[in-house]
C-alpha cells in the first residue's frame, strides 16, 4: 500500500490483557442517547449532551476538544488508553458508555469481526472530500464503512549523538553492548516483535511460529539494553538524557528533536511499521450523533493542522497539508522517504497467531 504527500511540486510515498471493569471516571453517562444524540437543541442553536472519547494519550490537545465544546455545546469527557490491546480489552470486556475511539489498521479489522464497532453514517461526515484519496477505502475497511482515517506514522530509531559513538543504521545496532541499559522502546508486542520477525528477513505479520520463537530468542538478548518500555512519552527519557536511543514513534522522534537538537532521527535499513490510526465508534455508543460531529469538526482543514502543531504525525487531512509548517512536512521522522516506505510494512490481522505473539510478549517482560 502507498502513501502519497502532495505538497507543491513534490510527492513523496510514503492479547489481549483482560481488563475488567467499566467506563473510567471522567467518561460519564450521556444525557442523550439512542437517536436522540447529538439532536437536541440547547436553545442556542447548539446541540447538546456529552461525547465519551477514548484514545491514545498525547494523540488531542485540550485546546481542540474545548474549542469543539464551544462550537457545538457538546461536553467532551476524555480518557486515555497506552494500546490498540489495551482499548480492545476496555471495550470488549464490555465496558459501556464510550462514543468514539482510535483504533489502528489491523485493530479495525479485528473489531469488526468482534461486532465492536457502529457503521459510520456518512451523511454526518460533510468534510470526506478533505480526506486524500490513498487513505479511503484501505483493505481493512472496505468503503470507510467503519472507520475514518485521522493519523498515520511510523516507528523509528533516535538517536543522541552526543552520548553515542557508534554509527546506527539499522535495528540491528541497537543490539551493540554500548546500549546496555540505555534504551527506551516502544511498549507494544506487535512493534517489538515484528522488528525480530525483520531481522530474520521476515515479515511483521508472520505467523511461522518459528519465527515467532526466534524473534523472542533476539529480543530477550536486547533486555539488557532497555531502560524502559513507554509508548505514552518515550521522547521524555531522551530529551533528559537518561535514554541513549530509543525504538519511538515518529512524531515522538521530531519533538524530542525540537527540545533537544543532540537528538536524531534514523531510519532503520530493515524498514518498519507504518500504521493508520482511525476514528472508530463503538457498538451500543450512546452518543453516535456526536461521535460523528466530533469526526467532521477534525476534518476542517485549520482544525486538523492546529492539531498536528502540538501532535505531528502525517496527516491524511490533504486539505490541512498547505497549512502545516514546512518543517513537519519535510521531516524525515514524520514523511519518510520512498524508499523507506518501500520496505516497511501495514500490521494486518493475524487471527489465531496473535496468542502466540501473546506467549512470547508476557515471557519476555515476565
Amino acid at each position: 500500500m502507498k502513501f502519497i504527500r502532495k505538497t507543491g511540486k513534490y510527492a513523496f510515498l510514503f492479547v489481549m490483557a483482560l481488563i475488567v471493569g467499566t467506563v473510567a471516571a471522567g467518561c460519564g453517562k450521556s444525557s442523550t442517547s439512542g437517536e436522540e444524540d447529538g439532536s437536541k437543541d440547547g436553545g442556542d442553536g447548539k446541540a447538546s449532551g456529552e461525547l465519551n472519547l477514548f484514545i491514545w494519550s498525547e494523540y488531542m490537545p485540550d485546546k481542540i476538544l474545548k474549542q469543539f465544546e464551544e462550537e457545538t455545546g457538546i461536553k467532551v469527557n476524555y480518557n486515555v488508553y497506552s494500546s490498540n490491546e489495551e482499548m480492545l480489552a476496555k471495550i470488549s470486556a464490555g465496558a459501556a458508555g464510550y462514543d468514539l475511539s482510535v483504533a489502528s489498521d489491523y485493530m479495525v479489522e479485528i473489531m469488526k469481526k468482534q461486532n465492536l464497532l457502529e457503521e459510520v453514517d456518512k451523511e454526518n461526515i460533510t468534510r470526506l472530500d478533505n480526506l486524500d484519496p490513498e487513505f479511503l477505502n484501505p483493505d481493512y475497511d472496505p468503503g470507510n464503512e467503519y472507520s475514518i482515517p485521522y493519523m498515520w506514522g511510523n516507528v523509528v530509531i533516535a538517536i543522541n549523538e552526543d552520548k553515542v559513538d557508534k554509527e546506527v543504521t539499522s535495528f540491528e545496532d541497537l543490539w551493540d553492548l554500548e546500549f546496555k541499559n540505555s534504551l527506551v522502546v516502544l511498549d507494544d508486542q506487535r512493534i517489538l516483535i515484528g522488528i525480530g520477525n525483520k531481522l530474520q528477513g521476515e515479515s511483521m505479520n508472520s505467523t511461522d511460529t518459528k519465527v515467532i520463537q526466534k524473534s523472542k530468542d533476539l529480543l530477550m538478548d536486547l533486555l539488557p539494553n532497555i531502560k524502559a518500555y513507554d509508548s505514552d512519552s518515550p521522547k521524555t527519557m531522551l530529551v533528559n538524557g537518561e535514554a541513549k536511543a530509543g525504538i519511538v514513534w515518529g512524531a515522538e522522534a521530531y519533538l524530542a528533536e525540537k527540545e533537544n537538537p543532540s537528538i536524531k532521527t534514523v531510519l532503520p535499513d530493515e524498514g518498519t511499521n507504518i500504521w493508520i490510526d482511525n476514528f472508530v465508534i463503538p457498538t451500543g455508543a450512546p452518543n453516535k450523533k456526536n461521535a460523528e460531529a466530533f469526526i467532521d469538526f477534525i476534518l476542517k482543514p485549520e482544525v486538523s493542522a492546529e492539531i498536528i502543531e502540538d501532535f505531528p504525525y502525517a496527516n491524511p487531512n490533504l486539505a490541512a497539508h498547505e497549512l502545516i509548517d514546512d518543517d513537519i512536512m519535510t521531516h524525515p521522522a514524520v514523511y519518510s522517504n520512498e524508499e523507506f516506505l518501500e520496505k516497511s510494512e501495514v500490521f494486518k490481522d493475524i487471527e489465531d497467531a496473535i496468542l502466540e505473539y501473546d506467549r512470547v510478549w508476557s515471557e519476555i517482560k515476565q
